[in-house]
Formats: C-alpha cells, structure tokens, sequence
C-alpha cells in the first residue's frame, strides 16, 4: 500500500506544516507520494528536495523585502506575493531550491489548483521543477482578491484552496492508501461562510464560477472533515493538527509569530513522532 502525505493550505499557518516536515525529514521518514495545497504546495516541494529548514529560513530573510510580499507588490503587480520575485529570483539566485534532488527523489509530488472558470479542482503531478514547476505551485497559492490567475495547461487557475481544501479523496484515488494528513487548524474547527462574498461578487465578478465556488466553500471544506475523521476511524488516515488555533494571520510577517508557529508545528511531530513510524510501519 502506498503511503502518502496530504498538506493543506493556510498561508503562513503553513509554517506549522513545514514545522512538522522538518521533524520528519530528521527521522528520515520518507513518502511514496505528496500532495499540497496552496501553502501546502509552495512548502511540501521542500521534502521532496531534501530541504528541512528553507521554509522558514526565506520567509523570516525577505519578510522585509519589498520584492517579496506585500502592497506594494498588490499595487504594481496585482499579486500579494510578487510572482517573479517569489517564485524565479529567490529559488533559483537567493535561497536556491535544489532542483537535482527534487528530480532525482522518487517521491511523486502532486498540486492542486481551482480553474477559474469552472470552479473546480485541477490536479498536476511535477516531476521537474522546472519554470513550469514553479508557475503550478505558485498558481496554487495565488490567493483570490489578491493575485492575477495563472495560465497553465490550457486553464486559468487561482488557488487550489477554493475548490479542494484537502485533497485526500484525490490522493487515495491515485493509490495512496494510507495517508498522513497534516492541517493547520485545531481538532474541532468548522468553517464558515466567509464574510468576503460582497467583494468576491465585485472584484471577481469576470469569474463567476470562482464567485459560486467561494459561496460555498464551507461547505465543500466542512464534508471534507467529515471524510477524514471517517477515514481516521477505519485506521487509513494519521492526522495532525495544532493543538489551538495557530496565532498567525494568513499573510503575516511577524518573526516572532512565525517561529513559533514553526515550534508549534516541530513539536508535534516530536510528540507524535512513534505513531507516526507505527502508523507507517518503520
């Protein structure tokens, strides 16, 4: 049975997932497949690459930088996170991604994004991570409201978030039986509707499947909790999740805050780390 990891998205709540892969690369532990969404993609590409320690080190190095996030990027680029500078100049000049070691792993390493206009999900497999592997992971993180879709393999894609939170029924579907599921919101969360539709409906109206997709989206995330707390009681799902809600905002830069998600994240995989080998059979 083939064994998989399945990260979810959250912005810089992500921290906590890269926090747990850390750990977990430590241990050697090793994965015949990954699948991250949004935040999950842009820091699970890091354990294929063979990388513990890069995701917060680039985050708490350009937090500052201009080039990097923020709006003065929003304003004169229509992305959040500056697309060229994110995803071109720092993994291949700054805080190099080790292309070689991502291409040599065996480890498959699948994104999810949302089509624009069909609202629904799209999967791709990167098996190099070349200009085009860095356009689906950063096409996967491009946040609505925030960031220009994404052309890639004949769709218009934004973040993989808005149409499949948490993509395990893809993953088992594709194989991977036994699943370790890393979230980045505590036992017990519900979404609910977001209180952004009144914008969605204005700035996003060219997109009126990301529109419906959005109003929905709750719900979508919310059956899919339900999924794994099923899937975790027939013993094929191992999930972790932080212990409270992780006190960082979607977009915050906060060195502080990071480094803590970041332990919160570290220390939980060093707690769970025998069920963790058990559930994995090493």
């Amino acid at each position: 049975m083939r064994k998989g990891l399945v990260l979810e998205g959250g912005g810089m709540r992500g921290l906590f997932s890269a926090g747990v892969m850390d750990v977990m690369m430590e241990h050697g532990i090793r994965f015949d497949g990954i699948v991250g969404v949004s935040a999950g993609a842009t820091f699970g590409c890091n354990y294929k690459s063979h990388q513990p320690g890069r995701v917060l080190r680039y985050n708490i190095d350009f937090k500052d930088d201009p080039r990097y996030m923020g709006f003065r990027s929003l304003v004169t680029t229509g992305d959040l996170v500056a697309a060229d500078f994110s995803y071109h100049t720092l993994p291949n000049e700054l805080d190099v991604f080790d292309r070689q070691a991502f291409c040599q792993d065996p480890t498959e390493f699948h994104v999810v994004c949302t089509d624009v206009m069909t609202g629904s999900p799209v999967y791709h497999r990167i098996d190099v991570m070349d200009d085009a592997g860095l356009d689906w992971i950063r096409a996967s993180a491009s946040m609505p409201l925030v960031s220009r879709p994404v052309s890639l393999g004949g769709h218009l894609l934004l973040d993989g978030g808005i149409s499949d939170s948490i993509p395990l029924r893809y993953f088992q579907g594709q194989g991977f039986g036994r699943n370790v599921v890393v979230l980045t919101q505590p036992k017990g969360f519900f979404k609910k509707r977001t209180k952004l539709m009144p914008l969605f409906r204005v700035f996003m109206r060219r997109y009126p499947a990301i529109v419906r997709a959005m109003s929905v989206r709750h719900e979508m995330y919310n059956d899919e909790l339900h999924f794994l707390a099923e899937q975790e009681e027939k013993g094929n799902v191992l999930l972790i999740y932080p212990e409270d809600t992780l006190p960082i905002g979607r977009t915050e830069q906060d060195e502080r805050k990071m480094r803590h998600v970041h332990a919160m994240g570290q220390d939980a995989a060093r707690r769970l780390m025998p069920d963790i080998k058990r559930f994995l059979g090493l």
